[in-house]
């Protein structure tokens, strides 16, 4: 598991508001501004987040799926330099709490909130009925500052979570990444398949993530990398059905170079580089080991130029 940093009751914070899926580096530019604000009052540097999405709440018909795990987003949050990380449970209760029930509750009384950044368009309380107008009143009252991300700051950056979740449904990786500033991920546990790679010299494990609400790129071949005990590893992962052995789920498979180890039941952190080409219904085991071959000689030539 991922760490979720606790703050200790006397702790006073500079927080930032919001889903951030993806940490993308829209995101990242809050973070960079609230760690500079933290640094310079000598306050603790704190995202206060929600799950479920409120949308898998609020609009029970939604489908959302998330760029990252609340494992992954913590990891990399913490990675930036994030000192708390506040992983608040988003609930019908909680959607009803008052925009001053919110704010004395949660920001003022459980984070000791001394200064807030926050987006121009920022909505909170019941029914989103409090803009960032009425929360710079809230901090005239209960004596916090309010710092506004403006509209030109956001649209300097052009990118967005909706528009990286349409990159990885294409299948289209490379903007996905750019959008993000890091290599998206998939993590899951690597479970026992029908160890059909193992018979053509390329075995495979397979990731089963257990997270329903994660969102899964277009089916196809990537190029991957991964950390095994502090070494990166290499290699060619397939999410699909495995048409030509008749697969009748889709499973998620990576083989990675110049690998040996066995690693049932270890979780495993792979890293999509690019994109390869589509799944394919191969005529033979023969004709799937001929192009999986044609795969690892253009995936190797990749990470010769990119590594």
């Amino acid at each position: 598991m991922a760490l979720k940093f606790k703050l200790e009751k006397k702790t006073k914070t500079v927080l930032t508001i919001g889903t951030f899926d993806g940490v993308h580096i829209g995101h990242q530019k809050i973070i960079k501004r609230l760690l500079k604000v933290a640094e310079t009052k000598k306050l603790e540097a704190a995202l206060l987040t929600f799950f479920p999405h409120p949308r898998m709440v609020l609009q029970k018909d939604s489908d959302i799926k998330l760029i990252n795990t609340i494992d992954e987003k913590s990891i990399i949050l913490k990675n930036l330099g994030l000192n708390h990380l506040i992983i608040r449970e988003f609930n019908n209760e909680f959607s009803k709490l008052s925009a001053k029930e919110f704010v004395e509750t949660i920001l003022v009384n459980e984070l000791n909130t001394k200064h807030v950044i926050i987006g121009y368009d920022h909505h909170f309380g019941r029914n989103r009925s409090a803009n960032i107008t009425h929360l710079k009143t809230f901090g005239v009252t209960y004596n916090f500052e309010v710092d506004e991300i403006s509209a030109q700051d956001i649209n300097d950056v052009a990118v967005s979570s909706t528009k990286i979740r349409a990159a990885l449904i294409e299948g289209d990786i490379s903007t996905a990444n750019a959008f993000l500033g890091y290599n998206f991920m998939l993590t899951g546990e690597v479970v026992k398949g029908k160890s059909i790679g193992r018979t053509i010299n390329f075995p495979t494990a397979n990731i089963q993530i257990k997270e329903s609400y994660k969102l899964i790129p277009k089916k196809g071949v990537y190029i991957v990398k991964t950390k095994y005990k502090e070494n990166t590893f290499w290699g060619m992962m397939n999410i699909g059905s495995n048409p030509t052995v008749n697969g009748k789920k889709d499973s998620i498979e990576v083989h990675l170079f110049n690998f040996n180890t066995t690693i049932y039941g270890e979780v495993l952190c792979v890293e999509l580089l690019t994109r390869l080409r589509e799944e394919q219904k191969f005529e033979s085991i023969d004709a799937l080991k001929a192009q999986l071959e044609k795969d690892k000689t253009e995936a190797l030539n990749y990470i010769k130029n990119n590594a």
